[in-house]
């Protein structure tokens, strides 16, 4: 997992999670807290309820990405921007500023008069934007879309994420976003909540990871909440996205968001690296089969690189014989411990798939191993 240095803040694996607040400068965006017209009184917020907060990043948005308002052209984008730079030069407090855009010549801009990286919320559908983040040796944020200015983040299948990240390529300092929200009909909550759960899948492109999960449709109805009321399911799922591997958290609560990134991270395991070896976050064969895609290693070779044990009550001598046959580990008495790899597993399952009783039970759970 590489480190991209966004104007002198490091993000990867070996640094804290990075907290990136929000402020918007139009009228149309659905957040009302977080949004201004006036240069001073949007500085004045920034200071107080973003960089004062905790957040190291002031993510700042020209217009509403949501899909039920008309899309500003790069023109009308430009007109806004002033009113944005203006803000970040009255800002006291110490920060990245990011501007969030889908067109290449506002980012162009906004980097020439002061912004420290980019936000694009078309990931690169526009294909000379990573040239231009590259002329200003900048991070930028890939989200997941389409190859459409006007659909951003409109990806309905979640396997489907992968390509979308690799449009128009990376470049060295790229941050990739997976896309969670409504941006398009078809797209669910379920398909968020697959996303959410196959998070560490995304370590597979060896950038950093920016998640923007906010008082989420999919988190508020797993608690029955409306958007006032999520705060807590927000910051629960904040706490397991950087567990799993997530490195920037944009939201519009700064404070609380810190502290569950912060608690997350803690609880973060520990990953061999020292610059030769690099130990990958790897539970499930898909995530191993995103890393061996990266590779270009055998397709075959994922579910090789991921173990599973259990407990098993009932196995008899004979039922412990088979399973050692098969390549198994099996160890104690009753119960007794079975472990492998998930593609020994997954054989021996399939070999012992017409046995009865605890092994036959057993081979229908070791079947789907790793998954």
């Amino acid at each position: 997992m590489r480190t991209v240095d966004a104007a002198g803040l490091p993000i990867g694996d070996d640094h804290p999670p990075r907290i990136m607040g929000v402020l918007n400068v139009s009228e149309e965006s659905p957040y009302d807290p977080s949004v201004y017209d006036d240069p001073d009184e949007a500085a004045a917020y920034v200071d107080e309820e973003l960089v004062g907060q905790g957040a190291d990043i002031v993510d700042v948005g020209l217009e509403s990405a949501n899909k039920d308002f008309d899309v500003l052209s790069a023109e009308q984008e430009l007109d806004r921007l002033q009113t944005a730079v203006e803000t970040i030069e009255r800002v006291e407090g110490d920060a990245v500023f990011s501007i969030e855009t889908r067109y290449s010549e506002v980012a162009d801009e906004a980097l020439s008069q002061g912004f420290d990286m980019v936000n694009d919320v078309c990931g690169f559908a526009d294909p000379e934007m990573p040239a231009v983040c590259e002329a200003h040796d900048v991070a930028v944020a890939k989200m997941a879309s389409p190859p459409d200015l006007e659909r951003p983040g409109a990806v309905e299948e979640v396997d489907n994420i992968y390509d979308a990240l690799s449009l128009n390529g990376f470049t060295d300092k790229t941050i990739v976003d997976p896309a969670f929200g409504g941006w398009s009909e078809a797209k669910t909550l379920a398909d968020d909540r697959e996303t959410f759960d196959r998070l560490r899948e995304f370590r597979g492109y060896g950038y950093p990871i920016l998640v923007s999960i906010n008082r989420k449709n999919f988190l508020r109805e797993l608690a029955g909440r409306d958007t006032e009321e999520a705060l807590p399911v927000s910051l629960a799922a904040t706490a397991m996205a950087v567990e799993r591997g997530a490195h920037v958290i944009r939201t519009h609560d700064v404070a609380e968001t810190r502290d569950a990134a912060l608690v997350g991270h803690e609880f973060t395991r520990e990953r061999a690296s020292d610059g030769r070896i690099e130990e990958l976050d790897v539970t499930t064969v898909g995530e191993a089969e995103r890393h061996v895609d990266r590779l270009a290693g055998d397709p075959s070779a994922g579910t090789s690189a991921v173990a599973r044990a259990y407990e098993v009550e009932g196995l008899d001598d004979d039922d412990r014989g088979a399973l050692a046959d098969a390549g198994v580990t099996v160890t104690g008495s009753d119960p007794a411990l079975v472990a492998g790899s998930a593609e020994t597993l997954r054989a021996a399952g399939r070999a012992l798939s017409g046995e009865n009783g605890a092994l036959g039970a057993l081979a229908a759970t070791l079947r789907a191993a790793g998954n």
